[in-house]
């Protein structure tokens, strides 16, 4: 008997505060937060900004470790540098991707470009934390740097939705980002009179972050109107319905499949047990987790 297919509707959704972070910038986060400490498999979501910064002002996250999960950093506006522990070192602009796994630990910086600081410009972007089970807490470090140039991009028929997709697929479109667990993880327009629907299995746990506008998530009723700064997360289900509102609107699609495994967490290291966590920030304090050498110059 063939399985019939449902449209997820939204459980809830929660409004995103603001907090100071890193060297002090202002970023928009819809978790953690007092209602709401994580939605597994996803730990955090920061936007940075929109902002715009004057000569001299322009800050970031200077040298801090991380072990035990996964950053990914999406640029929309702006330029970003970062260097690690581990030797890398580059330069993220508009529409690139980095997808970095901390693994067994690493200390990381992330700046604006020595441009932006000097001359001041505009950021936006977001960062997103994603858990890794407990069998790949101590893999070793790994990153994929993506150009906007090789992010896929796709669009309904009559062009009134069009997706970037970082990971996962849509519209008949494959992600180039290997995730170590199944990640969705999409940017989404939607105009008015836009209406798409976006398959995402079943046995993902999925959440709609609009920072943009306006859109409509869900079927019943219309759907439910998502505004700017607010996060859905959606009840299980095969599909996620997408439809824009007056003026449009902007969206991340994230999905992924939850681990169901126990976390303890503080400040940059997710682990499984309160041992681990002793462990991790042993291992950071003595060094272990080594140092940023600045031998490259970036721009």
């Amino acid at each position: 008997m063939e399985q019939t297919t449902s449209v997820r509707e939204v459980s809830r959704v929660v409004t995103a505060h603001k907090q100071r972070e890193g060297g002090g910038f202002i970023v928009r986060r819809p978790f953690p937060s007092y209602g709401l400490s994580a939605v597994d498999p996803f730990l955090l979501i920061d936007e940075m900004g929109p902002v715009d910064y004057a000569p001299g002002e322009a800050v970031g996250a200077p040298d801090h470790p991380h072990r035990g999960f996964e950053t990914v950093t999406y640029v929309l506006e702006g330029e970003m540098e970062h260097e690690d522990s581990a030797g890398h070192s580059g330069a993220l602009g508009p529409g690139d991707v980095q997808w970095m796994t901390a693994g067994g630990g690493i200390i990381h910086s992330e700046e604006p470009s020595r441009a932006l600081r000097e001359h001041g410009g505009r950021v936006h972007g977001f960062q997103i934390w994603i858990n890794l089970p407990a069998r790949l807490k101590l893999t070793t470090p790994r990153y994929q740097e993506i150009p906007a140039s090789r992010i896929p991009t796709a669009a309904t028929p009559d062009g009134r939705a069009r997706v970037r997709v970082v990971a996962g697929q849509a519209l008949g479109t494959r992600a180039v980002i290997e995730t170590h667990t199944p990640i969705v993880y999409q940017d989404w327009t939607v105009d008015d009179g836009g209406d798409v629907t976006q398959a995402v299995p079943r046995g993902h746990q999925a959440l709609v972050y609009v920072f943009e506008g306006a859109v409509r998530v869900g079927e019943a009723g219309g759907g439910r109107r998502v505004d700017d700064g607010q996060m859905a997360v959606l009840e299980p289900g095969d599909l996620v319905r997408l439809r824009g509102e007056p003026g449009g609107g902007r969206l991340l699609l994230l999905a992924g499949v939850p681990l169901n495994e126990p976390v303890a967490r503080y400040g940059p290291f997710v682990m499984n047990t309160e041992a681990e966590l002793v462990q991790a920030f042993a291992d950071y304090q003595s060094g272990r987790m080594g140092e940023i050498t600045r031998t490259a110059t970036l721009r």
